[in-house]
């Protein structure tokens, strides 16, 4: 047995995610005390009251009412344009969601008839189970608790990132220490406000739904499932058209403010500029926040799938059970103590220590989170436990589960380093990119697409190794809860806001495996043949998908960056003084093409993820559907990392050019001459693929296999209609 009591596991998950959500509203206090007025901003302190190293440059001094007034225009404004987008997409994500509800229900409950008599165990044939009808209506329910959540956590991390932005601008004006902290508490109210308010909705979902099921864990888990589900659908959207909008205004911006008119990046002169700030609100924090809770949720849903059919179920060993929760809530404690360590205990003093000091974040939560896991896996598992392994138990031991989460912590960190090599521009990958835009575009562009198919190397054979060594030791369970190992830091991954996606990208590879097995369980498949015909079609469309699905939203950013660089362009031409700076540009109707086109080209996109697994498992059957999610993950995983890198690599190449921070950076500078002009093509074209295409597919993967496995049942009785007819 194990030393935690099911009470003590009872206190401990719910009081770690109300410490986390306390500690979020410490941290937004902390930010709301630098005042956006010029009266408070007055009494703020004088030049020497910071480090003695400034992020912009002071024309009037510190405390210039012009200054104090301006920043918070320009906050409102983008704030408004933020909150007002997203009302809009929520409306029509509203109406799928209330659709997509009803799917689930009529799906599910036809599996035995709408039937409300008890019904045989899936697994222990000996025992009767909780009517299909009824797991419908519970998987209905977690579906839409989870769709609302990942909603909420969009909106909360989207109204603390435009809270902020003018604030920490204001602090960059006494110093680069005052702005970091600032900035960084601002991402730390995000980053736990998602990790613990997803951590508390699933506990006492699960706990709510326990009063009805009893004994019945096998259904009572089944029906939480749909929570994972809720959360990537919500996710899919929110980073599509988040990431359709942000681009195209930023595109927009770029080529006729940055190529053409050369003016420096997010002069308020463009008139795309407003629409390139709410974009960055919308699709990169909310779209991104929406995203992450998403791989959660899911990573917490296939570890709890599998455990409620192992030991831990069997023998309604419920500290056992709340084992993937456990890792969570320790996650959420090292990372407050992290974050202490950026705000409270060290200071950052100079520009060039913020860098490092990110970096420690990342190595210290790692390093606590292993003597965590180490503590937690003692405490809450017993010595020797059966995991559910394809219809057999297999026997491990709570040191091998220890390592399972571990490895996956690491990897995660590693890949994490490796990225930051090819992308950062500290180092030669980047570097050399910069230089190749000495002989124009074309070179750029060569150079930034072999880095990023050399930058996916490492990724995978890290990912691969984690898959191997968590398999052999606990079967998918293993490899579940590897995935809620990269994702165990997360709240600090998100203060840190680069480092989420990276090990989501990362993440997603072992999060849609564990479902993939969980899915060809539930769905009674035995082996998954690539020889088999059925199996094989399914390969290759699956492999096809994340194609498909990329040249939806590269296309869709493409259209939408043509009316805004039309528009933008007839704004300077049309508007007299609009260069000189005594005209305002019309900031409304960029923001309009933006959300216009966003809402418009989500849906495409959506529809394809959504519907590919409910056509293909009622037509085709669960082999074929096997064949598609393989296919999938396989591809889609590689695109994503390699998108994603040679996006980033393309923006950095530019900033390192434009900074002129060494001698071979100002070789190649200054800003307009014909070099910095091919790196802002390379940013430009990998603008979508960094924020757009790259994060949008390791949604695509895990989403599709979360709605494998919601609606294995369904599948394993009534689909491959074709292959029944002929």
């Amino acid at each position: 047995m194990a030393i935690l009591s099911a009470l003590a596991t009872e206190v401990f998950i719910p009081i770690a995610g109300i410490i986390g959500i306390v500690f979020a509203v410490v941290q937004w206090v902390l930010v709301s005390k630098v005042k956006l007025s010029p009266a408070a901003a007055a009494a703020g302190g004088s030049k020497n009251g910071g480090y003695g190293d400034y992020l912009i440059e002071e024309e009037e001094g510190l405390n210039d009412h012009n200054v104090v007034v301006k920043c918070a225009e320009i906050q409102n404004a983008i704030s408004e344009g933020a909150t007002s987008f997203l009302f809009t997409e929520y409306q029509y994500v509203g109406i799928f969601m209330s659709i997509f509800a009803v799917v689930i229900f009529l799906f599910l409950g036809s599996v035995e008839g709408f039937s409300t008599k008890s019904q045989p165990c899936t697994y222990s044939k000996d025992k009767m189970c909780k009517p299909a009808l009824f797991t419908a209506l519970f998987s209905t329910v977690s579906f839409l608790l989870g769709a609302i959540t990942s909603l909420v956590s969009g909106f909360l991390g989207m109204k603390i990132a435009t809270y902020a932005n003018a604030r920490t601008t204001l602090e960059a004006r006494k110093g680069v220490g005052k702005a970091f902290i600032t900035a960084f508490r601002s991402g730390a109210v995000m980053g736990f406000l998602l990790a613990s308010s997803g951590l508390v909705v699933l506990y006492i979902t699960i706990n709510v739904f326990k009063l009805y099921y009893g004994e019945d864990w096998e259904g009572l888990f089944e029906s939480i499932t749909g929570y994972g589900l809720g959360g990537s659908s919500m996710a899919l959207f929110g980073r599509v058209g988040g990431g359709i909008y942000t681009k195209a205004a930023d595109v927009g911006a770029d080529l006729v403010g940055k190529v053409e008119r050369n003016i420096p990046e997010d002069d308020p002169r463009n008139p795309a500029v407003i629409a390139d700030n709410v974009g960055d609100n919308v699709g990169d924090i909310a779209g991104m926040g929406s995203d992450l809770f998403g791989s959660y949720a899911e990573s917490s849903c296939a570890a709890l799938v599998v455990a409620s059919i192992s030991s831990f179920g069997i023998n309604h060993d419920f500290t056992g059970m709340c084992y993937p929760l456990l890792v969570s809530s320790v996650g959420i404690i090292v990372c407050l103590i992290t974050t202490l360590f950026a705000t409270d205990f060290f200071e950052v003093k100079a520009v060039n220590e913020i860098e490092p000091a990110l970096k420690k974040q990342l190595v210290i939560s790692t390093a606590l989170m292993t003597v965590g896991i180490a503590l937690i896996s003692w405490l809450a598992l017993p010595a020797k436990f059966t995991i559910f392994n394809f219809g057999t138990q297999k026997e491990v031991s709570n040191w091998g589960l220890f390592f399972c989460v571990a490895i996956g912590l690491w990897a995660g960190l590693i890949i994490g380093f490796v990225t930051e090599y090819y992308t950062s521009n500290a180092y030669s990958p980047v570097q050399d990119v910069a230089d190749s835009c000495r002989t124009g575009a074309a070179t750029n562009v060569i150079f930034g697409l072999a880095l990023g198919y050399k930058s996916v190397i490492i990724p995978i054979f890290a990912i691969a190794l984690s898959i191997y060594v968590s398999f052999s030791i606990a079967a998918m369970y293993g490899i579940a809860v590897a995935a809620l190992g990269m994702l165990s830091t997360i709240a600090t991954g998100l203060a840190i806001d680069a480092y989420g996606p990276i090990s989501d990208n990362a993440g997603a590879a072992l999060v849609s495996l564990a479902l993939f097995g969980a899915f060809v369980s539930r769905a009674g498949v035995q082996v998954v043949d690539v020889l088999s015909p059925k199996v094989f079609i399914g390969l290759i469309v699956g492999a096809m998908l994340p194609y498909w699905f990329s040249a939806m939203t590269m296309k869709s950013v493409g259209s939408a960056a043509l009316k805004m660089v039309e528009e933008v362009r007839r704004q300077f031409n049309t508007i007299p003084g609009l260069m000189e700076g005594t005209a305002k540009p019309d900031y409304a109707t960029c923001v309009k093409i933006s959300t216009d086109a966003s809402i418009k080209e989500m849906i495409p996109p959506g529809a394809l993820v959504m519907l590919t697994p409910l056509i293909v498992g009622t037509l085709f059957g669960v082999e074929t559907l096997s064949g598609v999610l393989a296919g999938a993950l396989v591809s889609g995983v590689q695109i994503a990392i390699s998108a994603s890198n040679t996006g980033g690599a393309w923006d950095n190449a530019k900033k390192y050019i434009e900074a002129g921070a060494s001698e071979h950076a100002r070789t190649l500078g200054p800003k307009g001459s014909d070099c910095h002009k091919a790196a802002v093509i390379g940013d430009t074209i990998g603008d979508p693929l960094k924020d757009t295409s790259g994060p949008s597919l390791n949604i695509l993967i895990k989403l599709m296999a979360v709605e494998s496995l919601v609606f294995a049942p369904f599948f394993a009785t009534h689909g491959g209609l074709l292959f029944k007819l002929f």
